[in-house]
């Protein structure tokens, strides 16, 4: 997903790169066999990137590596707040369904603030691997990308865990809660 045109101060570049390099150093059982300063490259090298990784913080979730893909040369960002990030929730799936509300319409969709941030939506096999670090959404919950068969008959899907185990649930599309949000990714 590229965004164009978004490019971060020198001050709040600096400031992000120093919170994300001390969660990485805090947090290296997310990312073993990953060295910081090749992630930092990437980031200078990708500032479009950079923008988004500063979205996903501002809005509460705590972006960190959790992966390297070799074939792309991509490292994997995903949002590892301890709950659904504080700044994502009381939204419903997408812009359709948004619209399809008659009253009490939240302010925006987990999809559109998706694609504005310039990140995916996790999806089910995503967030499942997520788990597999660590436990999230313990407390709260996040949509995850829905299949078309499911979405075109007006469900969408969401997950938490709950006994460190990974629940998957459907809700109606239109639907939201103060405690439902939504986990993006971000590769670099």
């Amino acid at each position: 997903m590229t965004v164009r045109n978004k490019e971060l101060s020198f001050e709040k570049r600096e400031e992000l790169l120093n919170t994300l390099k001390a969660r990485f150093e805090k947090n290296m059982k997310r990312h073993q066999e990953v060295d910081w300063t090749h992630v930092q490259e990437k980031l200078g090298a990708n500032p479009e990137k950079l923008w988004s990784l500063y979205q996903m913080e501002e809005t509460g979730g705590e972006p960190d590596v959790v992966g390297y893909d070799e074939k792309s040369n991509e490292y994997t960002f995903y949002d590892c707040s301890a709950e659904s990030p504080k700044g994502r929730r009381s939204i419903c799936y997408d812009r359709e369904a948004l619209e399809a509300r008659k009253k009490h319409k939240p302010e925006n969709s987990a999809m559109d603030m998706a694609n504005a941030m310039g990140i995916d939506m996790l999806t089910e096999e995503q967030y499942r691997e997520l788990q597999k670090v660590e436990h999230f959404d313990k407390k709260t919950s996040s949509w995850v990308q829905t299949p078309d068969h499911i979405r075109n008959l007006g469900g969408a899907l969401f997950c938490d865990c709950r006994y460190e185990t990974v629940f998957v649930y459907h809700n109606g599309a239109d639907s939201y809660y103060g405690v439902r949000g939504f986990r993006g990714s971000l590769r670099v």
